[in-house]
């Protein structure tokens, strides 16, 4: 599941919205963090995770106190209105851009139409409004590290245990190395920020290189995020504005009402609706 992301001020905030099916894990969390890590590699290895990752991942791992504060800051409510919200992240300037995005992509975009039946608007507007077009703040942080930090933090420890495994699966298929899995303040990582369990779960090889690389392959990219949201019941040709089956589909991308109705918006603006 994708994590909801408002802004860059609130898109960690979000996690306290999502309910991702992860297992009764056995790490302990508090205390010790080296005590927490080896409970976690015990894990890693039942699992399925090999010893050269677990131990290139976990090797010399430190807490990062940014992550806590900046997950310990955030709110959890939305309180702008539709319109104040849409006119900070949709404006001329990126509405060209998504428009040149769709004609440069055109070819792209009618295989994943063809093949996932989700519109190519929608998954430009989604592109856009997460990353700018693959061009913008994907984040900087060592995702090993964020996680492993919040997952001993004993808030939300079986969510952020579960996306921990999960960005070991990353590195394990060989999808990113280790040294790529940069990410934002929950983790997620991407031109479409895709948490590491939706990464397992909906990510799409479509450059068929053999891997699925959700940072660096734009065909990656947008076939996972349409393969999201298909698996979801989207589906093509019908309405997607608020109140359709559509949107509803979209609530598994971002739970946010506000932020699934400025997709919409996007998206017909692309379309010059």
């Amino acid at each position: 599941m994708h994590l909801p992301r408002f802004t860059k001020a609130l898109c960690a905030s979000a996690v306290a919205f999502l309910t991702l099916a992860t297992p009764a894990l056995a790490a302990r969390c508090g205390g010790d963090f080296n005590s927490f890590i080896a409970s976690m590699s015990a894990e890693a290895a039942s699992a399925g995770i090999s010893q050269a990752v677990i131990s290139q991942a976990f090797g010399g791992i430190t807490q990062d106190a940014a992550v806590l504060s900046f997950d310990r800051r955030q709110r959890y409510t939305f309180n702008k209105s539709f319109e104040q919200y849409v006119s900070t992240r949709v404006g001329s300037g990126r509405i060209n851009t998504g428009r040149a995005m769709l004609q440069r992509n055109a070819a792209l975009l009618s295989r994943i139409e063809a093949q996932y039946g989700v519109p190519r608007q929608i998954l430009v507007a989604i592109w856009g409004l997460e990353t700018d077009f693959g061009k913008g703040d994907m984040g900087k942080l060592p995702v090993i590290r964020t996680l492993a930090t919040l997952a001993h933090d004993c808030r939300r420890t079986e969510l952020f245990q579960g996306e921990l495994l999960a960005a070991l699966k990353i590195v394990q298929r060989g999808d990113l190395p280790l040294r790529d899995l940069i990410g934002a303040f929950a983790g997620e990582i991407g031109q479409t920020q895709f948490l590491p369990s939706s990464y397992i779960k909906y990510g799409v090889d479509f450059d068929g290189d053999g891997h699925v690389d959700l940072r660096h392959s734009v065909p990656d990219v947008l076939a996972s995020t349409a393969n999201l949201l298909h698996t979801n019941g989207f589906k093509m040709g019908a309405p997607y504005g608020e109140g359709s089956a559509n949107f509803e589909a979209m609530h598994e991308w971002n739970h946010a009402t506000i932020y699934r109705k400025t997709i919409a918006y996007f998206a017909d603006q692309l379309m010059g609706r």
